[in-house]
């Protein structure tokens, strides 16, 4: 299968990318700059240069394709990867509405799916695959794929958990790490009773490559390794490895990552895994950042 990859030099899209050609399909992937290009030509995969702006790129290179996966996500870095602020959220979530119309209209009247990528927020706790977000959540990216498959595209969500966890992770952690040390607290809103999900980032990848294989059955899938884990036991981790107290603060003390760190994120993927047969084989979130490597 020849598959185009939006994304597929980011910390999912590459991820997706390797795992896709280890199991013998055909990549081109999507690459904003000429250092990111090489890279990914350094998997095996072919590079299609440009951007989320660029429309005739896009459609050109998904009309290519057997199927589209659409990992990309423009996000706000104040002074690199590790430095995220989402000033233009808003922003970025618009643009993603608008690549995922545009790749929508190359595989309408086609058997070939699109597989686009959201998270949990939104969603009540505990959610199933048949859950559906809350219409308040400025990220569109699954009313998207839905309004597709209301045109007869074979469209498809992954949510990903909250914590794709790894090594070189510059998600939320990271971004956690990086506001105890500021503030000398590893912090939680009130109890930390609040519960997140997380999956290791190899196993998020093989689910969209499954998703494929299977025929793209279901109209969701939950990457999701621990369904629950209570997001004190992640502040604790971090306060021990950083030497810092671990204790409750407001939400004031969190800024823009205050509706993240309150988040109830937990998730059930028991579907996903029964009809994809998908067994996450990675570590599990609070193993995965009790290494010293992750802190440093």
């Amino acid at each position: 299968m020849h598959v185009f990859v939006t994304g597929a030099t980011g910390w999912v899209g590459s991820a997706v990318v390797r795992d896709l050609i280890a199991a013998g399909h055909r990549v081109s992937g999507l690459a904003r700059s000429s250092e990111k290009a090489v890279a990914l030509a350094a998997t095996g995969a072919s590079v299609v240069e440009g951007s989320l702006q660029s429309a005739a790129i896009l459609q050109r290179a998904a009309g290519q394709a057997d199927a589209v996966i659409h990992t990309a996500f423009r996000h706000d870095f104040v002074h690199g990867p590790r430095d995220q602020d989402f000033s233009s959220f808003l922003e970025s979530a618009a643009e993603d509405q608008r690549v995922i119309a545009l790749l929508g209209e190359v595989l309408a009247g086609s058997d070939r799916p699109l597989l686009v990528t959201s998270g949990l927020a939104g969603l009540p706790p505990g959610a199933t695959e048949t859950d559906r977000p809350n219409a308040a959540v400025p990220r569109k990216s699954e009313a998207a794929a839905h309004a597709l498959t209301e045109r007869g595209v074979r469209a498809a969500t992954v949510r990903l958990a909250p914590s794709v966890h790894g090594m070189g992770d510059y998600g939320f952690i990271p971004t956690l790490v990086r506001l105890a040390r500021q503030t000398g607290v590893s912090a939680y809103l009130d109890d930390g009773a609040n519960c997140w999900s997380g999956v290791y980032r190899d196993d998020a990848a093989r689910v969209y490559r499954l998703a494929l294989e299977s025929g793209t059955t279901e109209s969701v899938y939950h990457a999701v390794a621990d369904e629950r884990i209570p997001f004190r036991q992640i502040a604790e981790v971090v306060g021990r490895h950083l030497g810092l107290p671990v204790e409750a603060r407001p939400r004031a003390h969190f800024g823009w990552f205050a509706g993240m760190a309150g988040g109830n994120m937990a998730a059930s993927s028991a579907h996903t895994r029964a009809v994809l047969g998908w067994r996450p084989a990675g570590p599990g979130l609070l193993s995965d950042l009790d290494q010293p490597a992750y802190y440093a």
